[in-house]
């Protein structure tokens, strides 16, 4: 029995769902061939999924057997395309067990569109409040813009280092800063695309509870979680599909109560989202529900490959997905903890609690010398480049987790912010302030043992060298 088998069997005996692995490996056989034909080790998740092949094989018969047309019309050819997205749009609502009486579906092109769709919507005004955690994808830190040119406030609800979890005291108190009859919207991630904690779903209610709608950005945890939202019921929930199953990519989703949507008023309308509009009269009646918000035509020849992709996540089981990628998370956590440098220092860092808070399979870290100093990451990056083991380094869109787990100091920002004109990438940035930036990993259901193993054994190689 060679080294791998001999800790897989170890794995096993340790792990009780990893019992399923024979299933996940023949699947990835089957369904993911190239990385293994090709020697790849993936290890970007959260960055975007991998598709399966009989995705988009079933994608292909479908576009190839009928035709279809833009759905804006009532012709046969637009009405066989319109039955293709609103199968879509109900496939969506029963995989998040989504009242259709309760929930509309706005077709987008990632989550960042739908995030946008909220933030130029929101009624903000003078006096109205906007919250968010410091834990947060640029995305979401981008509607602060709006509130700020209507007047409305800006609340960031911090996190505890080093665990890189919610600061439940603090959040409580701004949750009580709710102002009654004006605007409150709170935002925060289900799972940290930079950390992978998940932070609790009990905040949606609880915050609702006390005046604040709420945006759940959900885009890191459905992807291995399953999301109920006859349980869980945020006001306004946003997805990229590409990040679930790897395609089409291009296309998203708000999950919008219709209740919520109805408060959105766009300040901007085009083709599809009005039922009247007049030049002469200088005036136009905005489409009621999704329709008002999807702007133009929507991908109507991608969109149908979401119901295909949803039902592949099922027949694969969520519950079982979630099992898989947490242990072998746990796995590698575990063990990489346990390198050690031969005077005892350890060689990995992890940002965020690695034992006691709830967490997907993202994994965010630094390698670090004998003597304490970091291993550059870029270097890092190159070496695994060269080995064919694909992840991602940087801060990852999420600059307020950022600068907590690096310790940035306020003034350090505002004087790197004032040379920004000149930088000609954000890298210039992440060197002004000290190269923040950390390693992320992230395992999803495509991935095997030998996948966190060689990963294992890459990041032993660093152990007692003092240069690369």
């Amino acid at each position: 029995m060679n080294n791998l088998d001999q800790v897989y069997h170890e794995l096993v005996n340790e792990c009780a769902s990893c019992e399923d692995t024979a299933f996940f490996e023949e699947m990835r056989k089957k369904e993911y061939p190239l990385l293994d034909e090709r020697n790849h080790t993936y290890l970007d998740y959260t960055g975007g999924n991998l598709f399966p092949r009989s995705l988009i094989n079933a994608h292909m018969e479908l576009l190839c057997a009928d035709v279809y047309g833009n759905p804006h019309s009532s012709n046969p050819i637009s009405q066989a395309t319109t039955k293709l997205v609103n199968r879509a749009r109900k496939k969506v609502l029963e995989f998040f067990n989504a009242n259709p009486e309760e929930y509309e579906v706005v077709f987008t092109k990632n989550t960042s569109e739908a995030l946008k769709l909220v933030g130029e919507s929101y009624p903000f005004s003078d006096g109205d409040q906007y919250l968010l955690t410091v834990d947060n994808h640029n995305s979401v830190l981008g509607i602060r813009e709006y509130d700020r040119v209507s007047g409305a406030r800006t609340i960031y609800a911090p996190i505890k280092s080093p665990g890189m979890t919610i600061d439940e005291e603090k959040l409580e108190e701004c949750l009580d800063m709710a102002m009654m009859g004006k605007n409150n919207l709170f935002a925060y991630p289900a799972q940290s695309n930079f950390s992978g904690i998940k932070h609790s779903l009990d905040w949606v209610k609880k915050a609702q509870d006390k005046g604040w709608d709420v945006i759940l950005d959900a885009a890191a945890y459905v992807p291995t979680s399953k999301l109920d939202l006859s349980v869980v019921k945020p006001d306004y929930t946003t997805i990229s599909f590409y990040k679930m199953f790897g395609y089409p990519t291009g296309v998203g989703a708000l999950i919008a109560k219709k209740k919520a949507l109805r408060k959105l008023h766009r300040p901007w309308f085009g083709g599809g989202t009005i039922v009247a509009v007049s030049v002469a009269a200088n005036t136009h009646h905005p489409a009621q529900g999704s329709a008002g918000f999807e702007d133009g035509t929507v991908n109507y020849l991608n969109i149908p490959a979401i119901q295909i992709g949803l039902e592949f996540l099922e027949k694969v089981g969520m519950d079982r997905i979630n099992k898989r990628v947490t242990c072998l998370a746990q796995w590698l956590i575990k063990n990489l903890k346990d390198l050690k440098h031969d005077n005892g220092a350890s060689l990995i860092r992890f940002y965020g609690d690695t034992d006691l808070a709830p967490r997907g399979g993202t994994m965010a870290m630094n390698f670090f010398k004998a003597d304490g100093n970091q291993f550059d990451t870029d270097k890092v990056q190159a070496i695994a480049n060269s080995l064919k083991i694909s992840f991602r380094t940087g801060c990852f869109c999420n600059p307020g987790i950022s600068e907590t787990a690096f310790n940035v100091e306020e003034s350090e920002i505002f004087s790197c912010i004032a040379g920004a004109s000149s930088y000609e990438s954000t890298d210039d940035y992440r060197v002004c302030v000290g190269s923040i930036g950390a390693i992320r990993i992230s395992v999803g259901f495509v991935s095997t043992f030998k996948d966190v193993y060689t990963f294992y054994n890459f990041a032993r190689s660093f152990l007692n060298k003092s240069s690369i």
